[in-house]
């Protein structure tokens, strides 16, 4: 026993309330001009259908394999594919007519349709004829309106409908005819819109998937789906041209006197642009070879409108980065940023066709154009401040937004910010005045609620000329200026950080340049202090000299010869140290290694090669380094006098670094120390080690004397 699942879609009632929640890809039922055989993907077996199968195809259908009622077989890789939506399988014969059969897949089944094959078919020789003569003319449309137009009349050529439309989707959801080719006895909709409302969102959804739908006759009688089970019930049509039209969607073409429809989808990146609408004054039928030719001629035109729309967006592009460019050639001229806007504000507001413009920093304002009060201008800028600092704000509808903007919406509807973080912010205002638009709806759009929420929904029935004024609102802002305005803020926050860069780096070079002079000055005057010191402390030298051969007593001579030794190793210490460039830190391993040679010297030339050096780099500083040369003079000296006797002999000197401290040992090989006696030499060195905050030790070098010095060099 069959059970009827689908039978009483023609006269349920709608609730309004749910007219976007209507399952309309269940059901249940089928246009009864064609025919519908589900079968299972296991056994192929036929477990329910749709129309008269019985008087059209074959009686006793119910359980016969697929394969055997259509007398051919269905490919496996369909019948396997998970993916797979549909397949042509050619023609059958019924009892009295032939079928086109195209198989689908839905939830685990394979779904047969079998529609009347035309009796007289255009040759793929012809269809591609006309295709490529439709192309032709798509491609030497030079706008938009061009093209649906020339879509309108190729698509009428194609479908032999008596109305052809071109219709497009806009932001909010309504449509607009943009071209249009009809019967001249019929009633023009071209640039008339369409609520939203008339095309719900599961019937776009549907639009994307199933790209062609007819109906070849509105009065139709639903053909319900029948079963020996109930287990159809949630059976998806979505991908049937069979597939039974919603009850208001038919009672909506019957208010507008269409007798029978068509409708193609536009699809561009998988959205829904718009759709071609084809209508007729009597029933008419679109046989399969031709839905294919329209489902292909829809995809040349939706890519003959992307290339008009990339096109535009790449002209417009250019012209923005052009001018741009001047913009900031402007910047790098000399000024500030206030005067930049007050000679370039003409340019910035024609830059993105607008009205007006101001910019706001802190108390100054300046504007050009049509533009609202000042106070209202600073009241806008404070108000969107927050809002474009992070990105650009733009509406096309102001009063909507801000209080109080109803009362200069016609010098400012339309408004494009953004906003310069700096120490007073900087907002720039893009205005675009009221415009007014006369909007011709086809029919009032504005559909009145029953008061009982349960009522059936009841389509508009009038589709007359129904205008409305459309007050508020300006030119909408595209995303090429939006994203333009952006890098011109960019491009200024550049140029003013640039400019402080460059006002820094004027200051930094007059700075320099001041502490160079400085630089010079203490150069010159330590280089004179160095000089006067040399002087003198050579004068003392030759004074002791003098006195120590002129004394006559040999102990006294032999001390004041001591003497001017001592002064000679200051003379040399101070010479080295302060002919280096470096004043502040020294690197002592480089300044010892320059020493030696000048004490070596001073002894005598059989001491050329009789001092060794193991140093390692360690900076001090200059006061540091004067006294550790004085120890290390101090030293040798000593090692030159008890050691050897005045005689050269070997000498090590070793510098290491021990964590934070400096270990400095001068060896000899001499005798080592007779006695606990101290001679000036050792408390001079004390001393020095003293005011080092070091330590000083003495051990045996076996044989030999070891001083080691340490002390701290940060």
């Amino acid at each position: 026993m069959k059970v009827a699942l689908g039978d009483g879609l023609a006269t349920a009632p709608v609730p309004l309330l749910t007219c976007d929640q209507e399952p309309i890809h269940i059901p249940g039922s089928i246009q009864a001009y064609g025919l519908l055989l589900v079968g299972s993907t296991a056994t192929l077996e036929i477990i329910g259908g749709a129309g008269d199968i019985d008087g059209r195809l074959a009686p006793g259908w119910g359980g016969r394999s697929l394969t055997e009622l259509l007398g051919q077989d269905i490919p496996a890789e369909f019948v396997g594919a998970a993916d797979a939506t549909a397949v042509a399988l050619g023609q059958v014969r019924g009892t009295s007519e032939l079928f086109d059969v195209v198989a689908h897949r839905s939830a685990g089944r394979i779904l047969v349709e079998l529609e009347p094959a035309a009796a007289h078919t255009l040759s793929a020789g012809a269809i591609l004829a006309r295709l490529r003569a439709a192309n032709q003319t798509f491609e030497r449309a030079g706008n938009l309106r061009d093209l649906c137009e020339r879509a309108a009349v190729a698509f009428r050529l194609l479908t032999g409908f008596d109305r052809v439309m071109v219709y497009r989707f806009l932001d909010d959801e309504a449509g607009v005819v943009l071209g249009e080719d009809r019967d001249p006895a019929l009633t023009s909709f071209l640039n008339h819109h369409f609520p939203a409302s008339d095309i719900p969102s599961q019937a776009r959804a549907l639009y994307v998937r199933n790209r062609v739908r007819v109906i070849p006759d509105v009065g139709y009688t639903p053909a319900p789906l029948v079963s020996a089970s109930s287990d159809l019930a949630a059976l998806d049509m979505s991908d049937l041209a069979l597939r039974s039209v919603s009850p208001i969607h038919i009672q909506y073409l019957k208010n507008m006197g269409v007798a029978a429809s068509a409708s193609v989808s536009i699809v561009m990146e998988g959205v829904l642009w718009g759709l071609i609408a084809c209508h007729s004054q009597s029933p008419s039928y679109l046989p399969y070879d031709v839905r294919l030719a329209c489902d292909a001629l829809a995809d040349s035109l939706s890519r003959q409108i992307r290339a008009l729309d990339e096109g535009e967006h790449y002209r417009e592009r250019i012209r923005l980065r052009t001018l741009e460019d001047a913009v900031a050639l402007r910047l790098g001229a000399e000024g500030s940023i206030q005067d930049f806007f007050a000679t370039t504000g003409d340019e910035l507001r024609g830059m993105l066709a607008a009205d007006g413009f101001a910019a706001v920093q802190g108390a100054d304002l300046y504007c050009t154009g049509i533009c609202p009060d000042d106070a209202d201008i600073r009241g806008i800028a404070q108000w969107v401040g927050p809002l474009g600092a992070t990105k650009p704000y733009s509406t096309h509808e102001l009063s909507e937004q801000v209080p109080g903007a109803a009362t200069y919406r016609s010098q400012a509807s339309g408004l494009l910010a953004t906003t310069m973080s700096t120490e007073q912010p900087t907002v720039l205002l893009w205005f675009r005045a009221e415009q007014v638009e006369v909007v011709n709806w086809a029919g009032n759009p504005h559909k009145s609620a029953a008061a009982d929420p349960q009522a059936p929904l009841t389509p508009r029935s009038s589709f007359e000329d129904w205008s409305q004024a459309v007050r508020g609102k300006s030119r909408p802002w595209t995303l090429l200026e939006i994203e333009s305005a952006s890098r011109l803020m960019r491009t200024i926050f550049d140029a003013r950080q640039n400019r402080r860069v460059r006002d820094l780096n004027r200051e930094l070079t007059a700075t320099i340049a001041d502490n160079d002079r400085l630089l010079l000055q203490k150069d010159f005057l330590l280089k004179e202090v160095s000089h006067r010191t040399q002087n003198s402390l050579q004068l003392v030298s030759a004074f002791l000299s003098l006195q120590a051969r002129d004394v006559g007593d040999p102990i006294l001579t032999a001390h004041l010869s001591e003497a001017q030794r001592r002064l000679s190793a200051v003379a040399l210490v101070h010479r080295r140290l302060y002919s280096d460039a470096q004043l502040e830190t020294v690197d002592l391993s480089r300044y010892i290694d320059d020493l030696v040679p000048d004490i070596q010297a001073s002894m005598g030339e059989g001491w050329k090669d009789q001092i060794a050096l193991r140093l390692a780099p360690i900076v001090v500083s200059a006061d540091k380094a004067i006294k550790i040369g004085l120890i290390l003079t101090e030293l040798v000296i000593n090692a030159n006098k008890y050691a050897y006797g005045g005689s050269p002999g070997p000498i090590s000197i070793v510098l290491e670094r021990l964590g934070h401290r400096l270990r400095l040992v001068v060896a000899d090989n001499g005798p080592g120390r007779e006695g606990s006696r101290q001679g000036f030499g050792s408390k001079m060195v004390a001393i020095m080690v003293k005011g080092l905050e070091g330590a000083y030790e003495e051990s045996s070098n076996e044989p030999g004397l070891r001083i080691i010095v340490t002390a701290p060099f940060e």
